[in-house]
């Protein structure tokens, strides 16, 4: 489906120059937030204290926020947990101060407000289990990294899998830059954001690289720039619809998902904004650096029973 057709390819690799020194200063400067200010890890990471409490009557997860931050605690998570009775609330760590002084605090702060409100367990999760989260999350991003490599290899060419993984690559590190220099409470849904990305990223890398195969069939007279303008220009229709339909679920998360889905979307939507310059401006440029051609993705081969003396013969796709 196509709400509008461009007529005439828009020359993106002429700037392509120009728009990957952007890229790569937008990258460096990520990179100096995360070394210098460092993401802000939420409780999963650095370890803390888990309470689950249980109310009578379906329970109010933002007065309970409102609640808890009341009491003096920054940083906290509260989400249901099971039913809509059942609440989880999870504290970091405050130097000076126990897990069971937390609990009580928090329990005396809750019962204030709500009487009937019962703890059903409370429990301290310890560094070691963040350094294990941490590690898990690493290798997940590892092993997303070298499949994405694999798969464009045989589909493609290698040329398109290291230019995908570094546009991805792209992204993962902006999305961490944004975190860092914000501040922004890094968590196991953000992560999870970060890893929706990668794919998402990849599936449109995959869309234009698969045009550009089709371009270099099509047009033989046209030079790999050329193809490549010709194939972002000919996927902008179902880009635009596409991502903009995915950004309108992902801002209704963002506005109406609560304080457990915020970071989530803001992570997606910053994904998908740069999902979309990355696939175009820096995965297709750094194909045309590498010096893919038509040779790399159209397989010849020679006929047997074609005439040697035709000037025509020789390959065929």
């Amino acid at each position: 489906m196509e709400f509008f057709r461009i007529k005439r390819d828009i020359p993106f690799m002429k700037y392509a120059l120009i728009l990957n020194v952007i890229s790569f200063v937008t990258f460096a400067l990520a990179v100096f937030f995360l070394v210098t200010r460092g993401l802000h890890l939420s409780v999963e990471f650095t370890g803390g204290t888990v309470m689950e409490v249980a109310y009578k009557q379906t329970a109010d997860i933002g007065k309970v926020r409102e609640t808890v931050s009341g009491a003096g605690f920054t940083d906290v998570t509260v989400q249901n947990f099971g039913g809509s009775r059942d609440v989880m609330i999870r504290l970091p760590v405050q130097k000076g101060v126990t897990s069971a002084q937390q609990s009580e605090q928090v329990m005396a702060a809750l019962k204030a407000a709500d009487p009937e409100v019962t703890l059903r367990r409370t429990e301290f999760v310890g560094p070691q289990v963040g350094e294990e989260l941490v590690h898990g999350g690493l290798m997940a991003l590892g092993m997303v990294v070298l499949g994405i490599v694999i798969y464009l290899a045989f589909r493609f060419e290698w040329k398109f899998g290291v230019a995908a993984v570094i546009a991805n690559l792209h992204d993962v590190v902006i999305i961490l830059g944004f975190f860092a220099f914000f501040q922004w409470e890094f968590s196991l849904s953000v992560l999870a954001g970060v890893l929706a990305v990668l794919g998402y990223s990849v599936n449109e890398s995959v869309v234009i690289f698969d045009r550009i195969r089709e371009a270099f069939r099509k047009f033989r007279k046209l030079s790999t720039p050329e193809v490549i303008d010709h194939a972002i220009t000919s996927t902008m229709s179902r880009t635009i619809i596409t991502h903009a339909s995915t950004e309108a679920m992902v801002l209704s998360m963002f506005f109406f998902g609560g304080p457990s889905l915020h970071y989530f979307a803001l992570a997606l939507t910053i994904g998908i904004l740069f999902g979309i310059y990355s696939s175009v401006f820096v995965a297709a440029a750094i194909a045309m650096w590498l010096g893919v051609k038509r040779e790399d993705l159209v397989k010849t081969s020679a006929r047997k029973d074609m005439d040697p003396n035709d000037p025509n013969a020789g390959a065929t796709v």
